[in-house]
């Protein structure tokens, strides 16, 4: 459950990465010298956060923690933030980058899916509050950029990416799904739940064993879990995990967290990563399976989250520019926008 202490912290550890202009790393193919420009010029909304993708999920941890604890000691200046960048004019420069020769693939899926998660998030917010409503107008046309984009690619996509890192299929759809859901998208809907069933419909004993390699900062496995929860077809979900679940010992694997030698290091502290990825999976499939696991995933959970949710707010930047997302995941799964409002 997470606390207003809490989200005190994550959102001043989401303030001061989305301040922060450099380090950053920009994902660019350069065709030509003309092609050089500053992460402000190209983003002149998700500049800072040491790359695109991160300032994106840092500012939806930004909204989230007002949609939570609206009155938190960090408001104000998390409003500031949000109404500064999430503007008519940032957004379109940010489309206008996005449109780009030599850009079709910019941030896919990954980015893509966390500009639909932060979309999905303002549209749940601006139910609440009318300055809401113009950060959700604002980011709308690159959500539909975004949206469309991945509706188009899904059929496409002949296989999918099970790396536990950015290329990661499942969690981009599982994040898109939730702005599909809120914003009644069926089209993008359907694309999703056809793609991940023709994906993982029919996995079998999943290696739980093999995770996570030494850069990974998702539980591919069990972000597939959560993925097939909610759009398992053709049975239930306890007749896809009965298929899908690891060995016992596998199992066990995940019920474990995992060390993190070198948190300064910035491969090496993805593993936080996993730890955070993993508690919010469980909090997500532990009402579905069954009830002899429950003991052994609620300590789980709560092993996953203390050994790694230090890490979101203290550190190097290589950990607080990305992490507090990740844990505010992990401290509040229960809490993600469902209600459809419009197409």
């Amino acid at each position: 459950m997470l606390t207003r202490t809490q989200a005190e912290a994550l959102a001043r550890a989401a303030l001061s990465a989305t301040a922060r202009a450099f380090p950053y790393k920009l994902d660019q193919l350069l065709t030509g010298e003309d092609d050089l420009a500053s992460p402000r010029r190209l983003h002149p909304a998700f500049w800072g956060s040491y790359d695109w993708h991160s300032s994106v999920h840092m500012h939806w941890t930004l909204a989230r923690l007002l949609r939570r604890y609206p009155g938190h000691a960090l408001a104000a200046a998390s409003r500031a933030q949000l109404a500064a960048r999430l503007t008519p004019e940032a957004i379109a420069g940010e489309l206008a980058t996005l449109r780009g020769p030599n850009r079709q693939s910019f941030e896919r899926p990954y980015g893509w899916g966390w500009l639909l998660k932060l979309a999905a998030e303002l549209e749940a917010m601006a139910q609440q509050e009318t300055e809401a409503a113009t950060w959700r107008d604002a980011l709308h046309p690159l959500a539909v950029e975004i949206s469309e984009r991945l509706a188009a690619f899904l059929p496409r996509a002949d296989f999918p990416t099970r790396v536990g890192a950015h290329g990661n299929s499942a969690f981009a759809l599982l994040l898109a799904l939730d702005w599909s859901d809120v914003v009644a998208h069926r089209a993008l809907r359907r694309a999703v739940i056809e793609r991940a069933n023709r994906w993982f419909g029919h996995d079998r004993r999943y290696p739980a064993h093999y995770e996570p390699g030494g850069e990974d900062f998702l539980s591919a496995g069990l972000v597939e879990a959560a993925l097939m929860q909610r759009v398992v077809d053709g049975c239930s979900f306890a007749e896809w995990w009965e298929q899908f679940r690891p060995t016992e010992d596998g199992i066990a694997y995940w019920l474990q967290p995992v060390a993190v030698s070198d948190p300064s290091d910035p491969k090496i502290v993805h593993l936080h990563g996993v730890n955070l990825v993993r508690a919010w999976c469980w909090s997500s499939l532990r009402h579905e399976l069954p009830a002899e696991l429950h003991a052994a995933i609620d300590a789980a959970i709560a092993a996953h989250v203390e050994a790694s949710l230090g890490a979101a707010t203290t550190g190097d930047f290589v950990g607080t520019h990305w992490l507090a997302s990740f844990a505010l995941l992990a401290l509040d799964s229960g809490q993600d926008a469902a209600a459809a409002v419009r197409i």
